[in-house]
C-alpha cells in the first residue's frame, strides 16, 4: 500500500512539474496567437491612399501602420495611419547615426563612459563594450546600424553632444527641421518609454534624409561587419545585420538601406530603402509581427514600383514655360544665341500613378521660395494629393567671357580668356539678332503701305483728272450749242 502511495507521489510530482514546465510555453504560445490575431484583424484597418479617385489600390497588410514614400519627392505612395503615434524601437537609431554623421568625423575616437554603458537595459541589444574602450565614429555607426547596440548608440550621443541628454534634445531638434510634428524622443537608442514616439509618416522625412548620405547607406546596407582587436578595444568579432532584405535572406532586387526595431510594446518595426525604376522609396512599418514586417516592406516596395512612375516636369510642363522667343534673354552671345530668362529646372520630377497622365494633375505656383536663384515653386497635386513640384528659376549667366589684348606695336595679337566677375544680380542682354530683324519686318512693312497709299493716291488724282476734263468738255459742248441759237 505504501509502495502504490509513493509511485501516485512520485507520479503526481513528476506530472506538477510537467505543468510547471509546459505552462510558460503554452502561456507563450497563446499570446503570439493573440497578436497574430491580432496582426490579422489590423490588415482590415483603411488605407488611406486607397480612398483617392483611380489610385491603384495598395495591398491589406498587418502593420498598424505603414507608409510607401518617394525619397527624392516627398511623394506618398502608400498611406496607412501614418499620423499615428508609434514606438519607434531601434529604428530611432537611423536619427543618431545621421546627427552623428552630420555633426562628427569618422575617425575621431569615441570613448565608452560608465553612463553610456550601463544606462542600458540588461539583456537589450548591445556589444559588451566595456568602460574605457574606444572605437572611431565609423565603427560605432556600423556597430548602431548593423548590431544594434544600444550602448554604442549612447557613446555617440556623448561623443556629439557632451551628454546623453543635450543629444535627444538636438535630435528633437532637427526631426523639427525635417518637418516633423508627431515625434518625440528621450533617447539615443529606441528602448522603451512612453514619451519616446514618433510617427510612420516622421520617421519617413527622417529616413529621406539619411539615406541621402552615401556613407549611411553604405553603412546600414552591410549584412556583417568584422571588429578586429586595437589598442583600444581587444576583442576579435563579428556583428549581424537582421534584417533579412539586407543580409539575404529574401533577396530582393535594389535594397539601398535599413533599419530594424523590436520591444514588447512596439512589436515589429522595420525601416527600408529600395532604388528601381528612377525611383528610390522608403517604406516604414509599425507595430507588426515577425516576420510579416519583411513580406509587408517586399509587398510595398513591388507596388509602388509597378504601380508607379516618374515624370520629368519641364520636358512635359507647357503652361509655364517661357519659350526663347522674345527680345528679352539671357547670356554673353547678342546675336541670338542666348537662354531664357526663365525656365522649369530640367531636374524637377512627379511620381504619377500609371492610371493618370501629366494632364491630369492639377498645378498651383507658390511665391515664397528662398532660393535666389527661383522665383516660385510649382506644386503639383491628384485629387488633393501632393505627386511633386518644380521650382522656376531664373537663368544665370555661367560661360566665361573673352578679352582681347592688342598690341598696336605689334604685329601679335592674344586672346586672354578670363573669368566673369561675381554679381550679385542676373545680367540681361538685348537680343540684337531678334531686334534687326524685327526693325527689318517693320521697315518693309512701313514700305508696303507707303506704297500701297501712293498708288491709292495716284489712282484718286487720275480719276480726278479725268472728271475734270469730262466736265470741260461738256462746258464747251453747251457754249458751241448756245452758238448755235444765233443768226448772224
Amino acid at each position: 500500500m505504501s509502495y502504490l502511495k509513493g509511485k501516485r507521489t512520485a507520479l503526481a510530482c513528476f506530472l506538477l512539474s510537467l505543468i510547471c514546465l509546459l505552462t510558460p510555453a503554452l502561456t507563450a504560445h497563446a499570446t503570439m496567437a493573440d497578436l497574430q490575431a491580432e496582426a490579422e484583424a489590423r490588415k482590415s484597418l483603411p488605407v488611406q491612399t486607397n480612398e483617392i479617385e483611380n489610385w491603384p489600390a495598395g495591398p491589406a497588410i498587418g502593420a498598424e501602420s505603414a507608409i510607401l514614400m518617394d525619397a527624392d519627392t516627398g511623394v506618398i505612395l502608400y498611406a496607412k495611419n501614418i499620423h499615428e503615434k508609434c514606438y519607434p524601437a531601434s529604428t530611432t537609431k537611423l536619427l543618431t547615426s545621421l546627427i552623428a554623421m552630420e555633426r562628427g568625423n569618422l575617425d575621431d575616437m569615441v570613448t565608452f563612459s560608465h553612463d553610456a554603458v550601463f544606462s542600458v537595459q540588461p539583456g537589450s541589444s548591445n556589444m559588451g563594450m566595456d568602460v574605457g574602450e574606444a572605437l572611431t565614429l565609423e565603427q560605432c555607426l556600423y556597430g548602431i546600424l548593423v548590431g544594434s547596440a544600444n550602448e554604442v548608440a549612447n557613446a555617440v550621443g556623448e561623443y556629439v553632444a557632451g551628454s546623453i541628454d543635450d543629444f535627444v534634445a538636438l535630435m528633437n531638434e532637427r526631426a523639427t527641421e525635417l518637418g516633423c510634428t508627431g515625434s518625440h524622443f528621450v533617447n539615443t537608442n529606441g528602448l522603451p518609454d512612453d514619451d519616446h514616439y514618433t510617427t510612420a509618416y516622421d520617421l519617413a522625412l527622417i529616413s529621406c534624409a539619411f539615406f541621402e548620405n552615401e556613407m549611411l547607406c553604405k553603412i546600414g546596407n552591410t549584412p556583417r561587419y568584422h571588429f578586429e582587436p586595437t589598442a583600444t578595444q581587444p576583442d576579435d568579432f563579428y556583428t549581424n545585420n537582421k534584417h533579412k532584405l539586407i543580409n539575404g535572406e529574401i533577396p530582393y532586387e535594389g535594397i539601398v538601406g535599413g533599419k530594424t526595431g523590436y520591444t514588447n510594446l512596439a512589436r515589429e518595426t522595420l525601416v527600408t530603402c529600395a532604388e528601381r525604376n528612377g525611383m528610390k522609396l522608403v517604406c516604414v512599418i509599425f507595430k507588426e509581427e515577425s516576420p510579416a514586417q519583411f513580406t509587408d516592406t517586399v509587398e510595398l516596395f513591388d507596388y509602388g514600383f509597378n504601380n508607379f512612375q516618374v515624370m520629368n516636369i519641364s520636358e512635359n510642363e507647357d503652361k509655364y514655360q517661357i519659350e526663347p522667343s522674345g527680345f528679352l534673354q539671357t547670356g554673353n552671345d547678342i546675336f541670338g544665341s542666348s537662354k531664357p530668362i526663365l525656365s522649369i529646372d530640367p531636374d524637377s520630377y512627379a511620381i504619377l500613378p500609371n492610371t493618370i497622365s501629366f494632364d491630369d494633375l492639377e498645378s498651383e505656383i507658390d511665391y515664397s521660395v528662398s532660393d535666389e536663384n527661383s522665383i516660385a515653386r510649382i506644386n503639383y497635386s491628384y485629387h488633393d494629393t501632393y505627386v511633386g513640384s518644380a521650382y522656376l528659376d531664373v537663368a544665370t549667366d555661367t560661360t566665361a567671357a573673352y578679352e582681347f589684348d592688342t598690341d598696336m606695336d605689334t604685329t601679335d595679337v592674344s586672346v586672354e580668356r578670363t573669368e566673369p566677375e561675381p554679381s550679385p544680380s542676373t545680367t540681361i542682354f538685348v537680343n540684337v539678332k531678334k531686334v534687326l530683324i524685327g526693325i527689318l519686318v517693320f521697315a518693309a512693312a512701313a514700305i508696303f503701305l507707303f506704297v500701297i497709299r501712293a498708288l491709292l493716291m495716284n489712282r484718286a488724282n487720275v480719276r480726278r483728272r479725268r472728271n475734270h476734263i469730262k466736265r470741260k468738255q461738256r462746258r464747251r459742248e453747251r457754249m458751241r450749242a448756245e452758238f448755235d441759237d444765233f443768226d448772224f
